[in-house]
């Protein structure tokens, strides 16, 4: 069977008052001209629709007033009043979306993500509201190719070095073609996508455009010529021209007949990055560069490239991903969140002439009358053309081989045409100098909003520091999901200093940025790594906590993110238990009064074992148990004696202690465990200490002795001498069990059964069932546990298998309702994380039927059951001795003062050790007596460690080295008697463990 995929869990923090629109730079767009929509794809995940409220059917450009420019100061009356206004968006990717393409007569939008998905987003269909995963690469897929507004697949390539095929119906791949397969270069990445009719081009970042047949996935041809990556394509209506941007800041056109490139256009001054046209024969095109210009190229009625016109129409302040055009307009984005759209230019009128000394004066007067009020409509169609020319200076060089043509250029003195020659021959070299475009300001600009760009996590591992596109530094809880403070627009490294504090904390999540929103991502190998002393939360419950009580922060987090979840599952067990009960009930009255609830076999010899006594359990095997329970209970900090120390002989099942146990050690919450817990071989916080002892049946727990549930700290390197136990099926079948690879534990003990165990396994349907690797899987063991019950006692109530953590262990969080939670799945087969689920804190408990098919098994463990995936536990290994040997010192009788514990252990659990080590405690310790942390000070490279100091946070912060920590203690002058004691204590008599001295033995 093969083994489940991984899957994580995700929840991303809502920002304040978010309304619709982009938060990170957009990388794609498309016009829906039918019904003036207008969609965007940006960088933080997310497609949005906006309503245009234009006709963009008209593409007269007379009807456009030619005094009219956005550069004009707006009149009080708004008459550049915005006219778009946000319609919706969907949450569509986790990573950049990189292109988008309408398709199927505009009813469905195909996105191309970084999160190796290609989706589609139908919005006026029944699930309007998200969008669906149709293929996956597995790499970032980079672009989309659409043959047809009809078609019913789309093309895509990313830089897995393919280019897939997908059926928008839902039918998977249809194709795929290995990019560069054939060639010695190991290239191959696509990052330019076109189709039209049987052909198709891509290119990428070795600068070939190949050109294949997408219905073989055969190579046709290669064009080769650029010098850099090719960044966009475009084929012509009937397949036999194709144009190509390229980095190498020139746009080549080539013939597919002739298989040769027939005119390179040098109008960019830098990278070119976007083409569009919707010219058949692409006569009309624009380009968008690295530098923000915007060019317009217009060659219909040319018999040459070169004599056609290109114009500078728009200026960005950032380069330009991606231009569209629909009616008099175009749209261009940037790695702004914010849209700008910008009226297009009519290329069939005049071009003002160059200035020349000889016109300096009529240049002069011609632009102190630049911006007149708008004429009355009786004045003479003379001075409207006169008006309504293209600045000279927008227009750009074609190619370095055609000169400035001046066919449109007429005198402003006599509107004649400065040259007499023919159209095509009236050519004029003048030098341009700078470039200014036709239009420096957009029409209109969608506005986007602000995203997070940069986080630092601090130490404590609960709080945030982010950046916005804005400047504002904010500072977010990541418990309670919500921002804390802001910080103002304010450096984030001068900020993180002011709130950092000298804490070492696990690592129990995953932190990003880069869909402009503050994800934390949750993985089974270590979210439950990091744990918090109760005493240092801020709750808004009165809660009463146990001493030294910890609580373990993923466990807490996720809790609360599915607390709807969990409402919902205890309201289905209830109503599952009723009908249970309610079937149970019925089926009952079909039995015969007195009738057998079971058949009784002989009993006989089994594989010729012969009966000690007529004990029918005792030829049954018992089950393992495979499940682990851990008490909800903080363990006992204890502190275990590590290498070199060698541990003294072992008699029996009695192991001797050389040093007198502690407090914690010997507390009533460290012999406290569940059967099974006790079954593994180290407690919480010690790799030395064994766990204690089972109590016999019929013996009160309270009367163990809790020296004698002690084991004697062993040596983690030394092999287990206490192989021998004294269980019923380790007496009957004499079998010893070997140790788990990979366990630090000091022995494996057989499993005690008792006789209801025993019984249990007579009956066939305890057999363990087949579950379903899921969090479904859980129920199915809760309901499994129901029926079981119900064959025992079919009158007894059935009480709920369903415990989830309690406020005391979990106090109450309450994360923003809109706050989302997505569920993911590794796919090593492509690459990358695929989304299962995605929902709100609001509506997981709607969405219970989808997260119990997609969540996995150990979630449910968690919600349902409170148990937590089992992990060895990280400890730290120190020195302990004397400061000027002023006290007594604590090491054993070989010299070793070497000792470890969980890195969780506080500095005053440590001087408590010392305490009850240097001295003899009273039998009735006195109330009032002060405390070991109030009369000791434990010192590390020369400075004081705060009592509330963690092992792990005092390696981090103070000892900053390799190797073990050594550590100081003296006393602080409150206990004058101390300094007084000798050095050296008399010896110790030695410890009795169940009545057996080692002198004795």
């Amino acid at each position: 069977m093969a083994r489940k995929a991984r899957q994580r869990i995700s929840y991303v923090l809502p920002l304040a008052n978010s309304p619709g629109g982009h938060r990170l730079g957009v990388n794609g767009l498309a016009v829906d001209s039918d019904r003036s929509i207008l969609y965007s794809g940006g960088r933080d995940g997310v497609i949005c629709a906006w309503d245009l409220n234009l006709d963009l059917k008209n593409n007269d450009f007379e009807t456009q007033n030619p005094f009219s420019s956005p550069d004009d100061p707006k009149p009080a009356g708004g008459a550049n009043k915005a006219t778009s206004s946000f319609r919706s968006q969907v949450q569509a990717h986790t990573h950049w979306v990189n292109d988008i393409i309408l398709a199927q007569n505009n009813t469905a939008l195909v996105s191309a993500s970084s999160d190796i998905t290609v989706k589609v987003w139908r919005p006026y269909g029944e699930d309007g509201q998200s969008a669906t995963t149709i293929g996956l690469h597995s790499d970032y897929v980079k672009c989309l190719a659409s043959p047809g507004p009809h078609s019913d697949w789309v093309a895509s390539g990313g830089l897995d070095h393919k280019i897939r095929l997908w059926d928008l119906n839902g039918g998977g791949e249809k194709l795929q073609i290995a990019v560069g397969e054939d060639e010695t270069s190991a290239k191959g990445s696509v990052y330019a996508l076109s189709v039209r009719g049987s052909i198709m081009a891509s290119g990428g970042p070795e600068s070939i455009v190949r050109l294949w047949d997408p219905k073989s996935g055969k190579r046709i041809t290669k064009f080769v010529g650029h010098t850099d990556n090719v960044r966009d394509i475009l084929i012509n209506q009937d397949g036999d021209t194709i144009m190509t941007a390229s980095s190498d800041q020139t746009i080549k056109v080539w013939s597919v007949a002739a298989g040769r490139c027939m005119h390179t256009l040098t109008m960019h001054n830098d990278s070119v990055w976007s083409l569009y046209s919707d010219h058949p024969q692409l006569s009309v095109f624009y380009s968008s560069d690295r530098s923000g210009m915007v060019a317009k190229t217009d060659v219909r009625g040319n018999a040459d490239m070169d004599e056609g016109l290109s114009i500078a129409v728009a200026q960005e302040h950032e380069g330009v991903d991606k231009v569209v055009v629909a009616g008099n307009y175009f749209w261009t984005a940037t790695s702004s969140s914010s849209i700008n759209r910008w009226r297009d230019v009519d290329t069939s009128i005049d071009i003002q002439a160059p200035e020349s000394p000889r016109q300096n004066r009529v240049a002069s007067l011609a632009s102190v009358s630049k911006l007149p009020s708008p004429p009355p409509d009786e004045e003479p169609k003379q001075s409207t053309e006169q008006n309504k020319k293209i600045p000279f200076a927008s227009v750009l060089r074609i190619s370095n081989t055609a000169p400035f043509t001046i066919s449109k250029v007429r005198d402003p003195e006599t509107g004649a045409a400065l040259s007499g020659r023919k159209p095509s021959e009236a050519v004029i070299e003048i030098d341009p100098g700078i470039v200014q475009p036709y239009y420096s300001l957009p029409e209109e600009s969608i506005e986007g909003q602000n995203g997070l760009i940069k986080h630092v996590m601090l130490n404590d591992r609960k709080r945030v520091l982010t950046l916005d596109t804005a400047g504002e530094v904010m500072l977010w809880d990541l418990l309670k999901g919500v921002p804390v403070q802001s910080f103002g627009k304010r450096h984030l490294e001068d900020v993180t200093p002011e709130v950092n504090t000298m804490e070492s904390v696990a690592n129990w999540c995953g932190v990003d940025t880069r869909t402009g929103r503050l994800a934390v991502i949750l993985e089974e190998n270590y979210c439950f790594d990091a744990e918090l002393y109760a005493d240092e939360l801020t709750v808004d419950e009165a809660i009463t906590f146990r001493e030294d009580q910890r609580i373990n922060l993923g466990k807490w987090v996720l809790r609360y993110l599915f607390g709807s979840l969990i409402d919902e599952e205890i309201k289905r067990d209830e109503a599952y238990r009723a009908s249970l009960l309610a079937t149970a009930h019925h089926s009952s009255g079909f039995r015969r009064e007195n009738a057998p609830r079971s058949l009784q076999l002989p009993i006989k010899e089994v594989n010729g074992w012969q009966q000690d006594h007529d004990d029918e359990a005792s030829v049954i095997t018992p089950k393992p148990i495979n499940g682990f329970h851990y008490p909800a209970t903080t363990p006992g900090l204890a502190i275990g004696v590590a290498t070199p120390a060698v541990a003294p002989p072992i008699h029996g099942n009695n192991v001797q202690n050389h040093l007198p146990s502690t407090a914690e050690e010997g507390s009533h919450l460290e012999t406290t465990k569940s059967h099974i817990s006790n079954s593994r071989t180290s407690g919480d916080y010690f790799s030395s200490a064994a766990p204690p002892q089972p109590v016999a049946a019929g013996k009160s727990s309270e009367t163990t002795n809790p020296v004698e549930a002690e084991a004697m700290p062993q040596s983690p390197t030394e092999p287990d001498k206490d192989g021998k136990g004294g269980s019923l099926f380790g007496k009957k079948f004499r079998m010893n069990f070997p140790k788990k690879l990979g366990r630090s534990s000091a022995e494996v003990k057989p499993v005690v059964v008792d006789d209801k165990s025993e019984e249990s396994d007579k009956s066939s349907e305890k057999e363990d069932k087949i579950v379903e690797d899921n969090f479904y899987g859980i129920l199915q063991k809760i309901r499994n546990d129901y029926d079981e019950q119900l064959l025992a006692n079919p009158g007894a109530p059935l009480p709920s298998g369903i415990s989830p953590s309690l406020p005391s262990e979990t106090p109450v969080l309450k994360p923003p309702p809109f706050t989302t939670v997505i569920i993911q799945e590794d796919r090593p087969d492509s690459g990358g994380m695929a989304d299962l689920y995605r929902g709100t804190v609001d509506s997981v408990g709607k969405d219970a039927d989808v997260i119990e098919k997609t969540a996995p098994m150990w979630l449910g463990d968690l919600l349902l059951r409170n148990q937590v995936p089992y992990k060895d536990t990280v400890k730290v290994s120190f020195v302990l001795q004397p400061y000027q040997d002023l006290l007594p010192s604590i090491a054993s009788t070989d010299g070793n003062s070497r000792l470890n514990a969980n890195r969780m252990l506080r500095a005053k659990k440590i001087l408590t050790y010392v305490a009850e080590r240097i001295e003899t405690q009273p039998e009735q310790p006195d109330p009032d007596a002060i405390l070991p942390e109030e009369y000791l000070d434990l010192y590390c490279h020369d400075q004081i460690v705060p009592n509330t100091m963690t092992l792990a946070t005092l390696r981090a912060h103070v000892w900053k080295t390799g190797g073990d920590v050594i550590l100081y203690y003296k006393s602080n002058g409150r206990r004058p008697d101390l300094e007084s004691k000798l050095a050296n204590p008399p010896a110790a008599e030695p410890v009795v463990s169940n009545g057996v001295s080692p002198e004795q033995s």
